[in-house]
């Protein structure tokens, strides 16, 4: 399972990293990017940044 980061939505907050650093960190544009699959351990995190997400940008990508 993955969690996806809409690029052209994300606005560069970084709270999807600190709610979730194993999954998500900061690129070189300021935007979060996934960067590894979920796995059960840190899927309650990754709905958490999806659902904390100011402009919706994170989503699941089964």
């Amino acid at each position: 399972m993955k969690a996806r980061v809409d690029q052209d939505a994300c606005i560069g907050c970084a709270m999807c990293p600190d709610i979730a650093p194993e999954i998500f960190r900061m690129d070189d544009t300021g935007k979060a990017e996934s960067f590894k699959d979920v796995d059960n351990k840190n899927k309650t995190e990754v709905q958490q940044a999806i659902d904390t997400c100011p402009v919706e940008a994170i989503s699941w990508d089964e």
